[in-house]
């Protein structure tokens, strides 16, 4: 374990760089965003995980590589949802005029404390102000990264407002387990037998799909390849809480086990990415979160969270050789 400042966030607070490491898996992890910079195997040479060596890389971060988004993760419609009956208009940050993953300025592009850490787990806290990028309420967020034994990584996300918000985190981390150039070779299965089909911009139709007969049905497994473009919520259970796996990759000599207590994930196969580090594809996010656009569409989960009460999200990453 070690603990470094190694540049300055804009708002003149230290950039912090955290390693932690057990049983095998090691964490690099970065103070601004929560960021996981770097997430190594034994006995695997090239990080699981697309980064940069630089941590000041990280203060514009245009993929969002390895933060956690929010307060609230993935695309609001028009940049305006319904609060309490009141509407509210929010930072629009995407070409089309709508709201991504919290504002131009949301949690992936704030400097976190580092609240706790030892040898295997850091806790980063942060405040999002009352008004921060449009939305009420002091949110106060919890995300601990901790490594468990067998090659998994724990992260829990909670929150707490003292005014009804919106509130849905996701990591969003892009996995390339073989080390290639694109993950056109790696198998996805993913446990969802419905989807939320989307327009342009990436905005849900209000329609709950099934997978059945598309080329969404990854069901059974299916090469990236076969698949195409996706960035697509895959739909899971509302409201249970459960730590349910929700999707397998493999790649190379390795496969990856997601599991969350999320009731969506978010399928994006990187087809965007396009800078000098990393090429289109070169790895896939696979974001747990509330659906996006869920408080403008009824039968979506609400993804509000009132004052006093508490948010909670655990995703667990397992890894281990084929």
């Amino acid at each position: 374990m070690s603990v470094l400042k190694v540049g300055q966030a804009p708002d003149g607070s230290d950039l912090m760089q955290i390693k932690i490491a057990r049983d095998g898996l090691s964490a690099t992890l970065l103070s601004f965003g929560a960021t996981l910079q770097d997430l190594r195997l034994q006995g695997i040479s090239h990080s699981l995980v697309l980064g940069y060596e630089d941590p000041n890389a990280y203060l514009q971060n245009p993929n969002y590589f390895g933060a956690i988004v929010g307060r609230y993760a993935n695309r609001i419609a028009n940049g305006r949802a319904k609060i309490d009956g009141q509407t509210y208009q929010f930072d629009q940050n995407t070409e089309h005029g709508h709201t991504i993953h919290g504002g131009a300025i949301g949690a992936s592009h704030m400097n976190w404390t580092v609240a706790q850490y030892s040898d295997d787990h850091v806790a980063f806290k942060l405040r999002m102000a009352d008004g921060h990028m449009g939305f009420p309420g002091n949110l106060d967020v919890v995300a601990t990264y901790r490594i468990l034994d067998n090659g998994v990584l724990d992260l829990c996300i909670e929150a707490e407002t003292d005014q009804t918000t919106l509130c849905s985190f996701a990591h969003h981390s892009y996995f390339n387990l073989s080390g290639e150039k694109t993950v056109d070779q790696h198998k996805l299965k993913l446990n969802a037998n419905k989807y939320l089909p989307v327009d342009k911009a990436g905005i849900p139709s209000g329609e709950i799909a099934f997978v059945e007969n598309t080329r969404f049905d990854v069901r059974h497994g299916v090469y990236l390849q076969e698949i195409g473009a996706i960035d697509h919520n895959f739909c899971f259970d509302i409201g249970d809480g459960k730590l349910k796996e929700m999707a397998r990759l493999s790649g190379g000599d390795l496969e990856l086990r997601l599991s969350s207590t999320a009731e969506g994930l978010q399928v994006y196969t990187g087809d965007g990415i396009n800078d000098t580090t990393y090429t289109a594809r070169g790895g896939i996010a696979l974001e747990p979160q509330i659906w996006p656009d869920a408080p403008n569409h009824e039968g979506f989960p609400e993804g509000v969270l009132a004052g006093g009460c508490h948010y909670t999200q655990q995703t667990r990453w397992r890894f281990c050789l084929k």
